[in-house]
């Protein structure tokens, strides 16, 4: 596959790329690093090589080694977000072909960005402190000297040493553990990733929930959890029956303390989740998470500017899993909630913005900023438009499982997608060149086709919605909480995203509703989010405490960023948002610090 260039790493992967990587920390929780060792073992691309260079952020880099042999570095200048090259010389020359082990010694800063220290008052559990890692995107340089670019993937090998009271855990293969030789009161934890890191050190518990499955999560929310993902295994089945064998062994689910910024993060092995699933709205997240398992694992976008690979097909996946499951009318519905996400990031990053393309440019962007629903929902609404196109979705599926076995252990530009596309599809050539492919990839704003969903499943909340906008101070009194009592968990949140695209409600409306429905007492996260945000669009003051309080007690981005613009909106309002910001900045993830920082406009340099 042809090398491209990736904006947004500094590592020399056109030149050599890392096939293993072994890893060893020592988890410091009184001092906030990692004390780490990573060999590299990396193949060299090219003849008269006699430079590696690897991405770094934040890092001090003690030694490093080419083979054993004493090495010469060399820390580039430093970029806001990109961080430092790392220029590694190696005490000889290199041929295409062959490999060298280029060993680091290092430490990470209090402040690395892939890494989130919790103390024991901000776990469940109040009496030990916790650690977790999320990479994505560009994160990994803060805690790896690496080439941390999707293009490359590899092996490894880790070795972490926590305090013997604590449970270390991985995306990979537990290969057991062991005192350390170094210190009596600490254990070393092996992992091995033999298929293509995160990393976490808390205070665990791990019940079964099926026979290749156990859910992970401090024991106050074990029981929930387990209950929760039983479905696990059947999904799992469900998946594989549409696109192959799970080749990773292992689908272990971690939930993580409430500061985790995303409803899930697809680890190989170990899916993280935000502990807000418990109480609403996992079916969906694990669904997707497990969707990653091909289509974001196995094959990944080789840059971040084609992220709508991975998302646009995981989605696709993951409600074709719900068509299996459930019906194709509930795939339907769950689309057609999708598109309104869609129109939702649209409008928040401006219809000519061109992060909203479905291939952006990410020359100096920070990804982190890029992160919408666009890749997710564009993607989806493009691969859908294609089946609709090419005969359907068992024939289209056909072509989804065709593609992951193709770039099957490696990575995919948009080019190589389309190309593939129109290799087998070969003879429906004649319609691929109707598509209009440079609307759909690199224009910003929505899609150029609205797909024409069906409805049947949404024509209840539409109806709902309308009776809603429509209704004047005489009607309200018809408004019962008989309303809903045929409405699944799915179409009252349709009902109120339906509402949120709508002007505001009149405050007496949301009053009304509140009398009607009780939403105040409801505790699934997806509904309990629409509707505080609902009561703050409508300038409902008693609102704003309860959403501030849902926008703080967990930071799952999906929920809090939403929540904390809202509350900004509401002028009376706005430094009480900012003062909310600055007061539980510390206790919120580094991602959501920078991206809140940007959505109330706070200069963190000041604070």
């Amino acid at each position: 596959m042809a090398s491209v260039q990736d904006p947004c790493s500094f590592a020399s992967s056109s030149k050599c790329t890392t096939k293993h990587l072994n890893l060893s920390y020592h988890v410091d929780f009184e001092r906030r690093v990692l004390k780490g060792k990573v060999a590299l073992t990396v193949e060299v691309l090219e003849d008269r090589c006699s430079t590696v260079t690897l991405d770094t952020r934040d890092l001090t880099i003690f030694s490093a080694t080419a083979n054993g042999q004493s090495a010469k570095f060399n820390m580039g200048p430093e970029h806001s977000f990109l961080g430092t090259p790392l220029e590694i010389t190696l005490p000889f020359e290199l041929s295409r072909g062959q490999q060298v082990i280029v060993e680091v010694a290092y430490e990470t800063a209090p402040k690395a960005t892939a890494l989130q220290w919790l103390t024991p008052d901000q776990t469940a559990g109040k009496k030990q402190p916790y650690l977790f890692s999320q990479c994505q995107a560009i994160h990994c340089r803060t805690m790896i000297p690496c080439q941390d670019t999707p293009s490359v993937k590899h092996s490894y090998y880790a070795q972490v040493s926590v305090p013997q009271e604590l449970v270390a855990v991985m995306s990979a293969i537990r290969d057991g553990q062991a005192p350390d030789p170094e210190d009596s009161s600490r254990l070393v934890y092996r992992f091995r990733q033999p298929v293509s890191p995160a990393h976490i050190s808390p205070p665990l518990s791990g019940p079964q929930i099926g026979p290749r499955s156990l859910v992970w999560s401090e024991k106050e929310f074990v029981d929930k959890a387990a209950f929760e993902f039983s479905e696990t295994e059947n999904m799992l089945k469900t998946a594989e029956s549409l696109v192959g064998p799970y080749v990773w062994g292992q689908y272990d689910i971690l939930v993580l303390p409430p500061s985790f910024p995303y409803g899930g993060m697809e680890n190989p092995c170990l899916t993280f989740a935000t502990p807000t699933l418990l109480v609403g709205g996992h079916t969906r997240v694990i669904a997707h998470e497990i969707s990653h398992s091909w289509t974001g694992n196995l094959v990944t976008n080789k840059t971040w500017e084609h992220f709508w690979l991975n998302e646009g097909h995981t989605v696709y996946l993951e409600r074709m899993i719900g068509r299996s499951m459930e019906s194709e009318q509930f795939r339907q519905f769950k689309a057609m909630g999708g598109w309104k996400e869609l129109q939702e990031s649209v409008k928040t990053f401006g219809a000519d913005n061109p992060l909203t393309n479905l291939v952006p440019s990410l020359q100096d962007v920070n990804p982190d900023d890029a992160f919408s629903s666009v890749p997710y929902e564009k993607g989806f609404a493009l691969l859908y438009h294609l089946e609709e196109l090419l005969g359907g979705p068992v024939v289209f599926m056909g072509f989804v499982k065709s593609y992951i076995q193709m770039f099957a252990y490696g990575s995919a530009t948009t080019e190589e997608w389309k190309a593939y596309l129109f290799t087998y599809f070969q003879d429906k050539v004649d319609v691929l060149n109707k598509v209009d492919w440079n609307a759909w990839m690199h224009t910003p704003g929505m899609p150029p086709v609205k797909p024409q969903y069906d409805t049947t499943m949404a024509d209840s909340c539409i109806a709902l919605c309308s009776k809603w906008t429509k209704a004047g101070e005489a009607d309200l009194g018809g408004f019962t909480a008989a309303d809903l009592t045929t409405l699944s968990s799915h179409q009252v949140i349709e009902f109120l995203s339906l509402l949120l695209q709508e002007e505001p409600l009149p405050l007496t409306h949301v009053k009304r509703m509140q009398e009607a429905y009780d939403f105040n007492s409801c505790i699934n996260a997806e509904i309990r989010a629409r509707w505080l945000r609902l009561c703050v669009k409508s300038r409902w003051e008693e609102a704003v405490p309860k959403a501030l309080q849902m926008a703080t007690e967990q930071g799952r981005m999906k929920f809090t960023r939403p929540l904390f613009r809202e509350v900004y909106n509401f002028d009376k309002f706005r430094d009480e948002a900012v003062r909310m910001f600055k007061t539980h900045r510390a206790a919120m993830h580094p991602v959501m610090v920078d991206l809140l920082s940007k959505d109330l406009k706070v200069d963190l340099t000041s604070c």
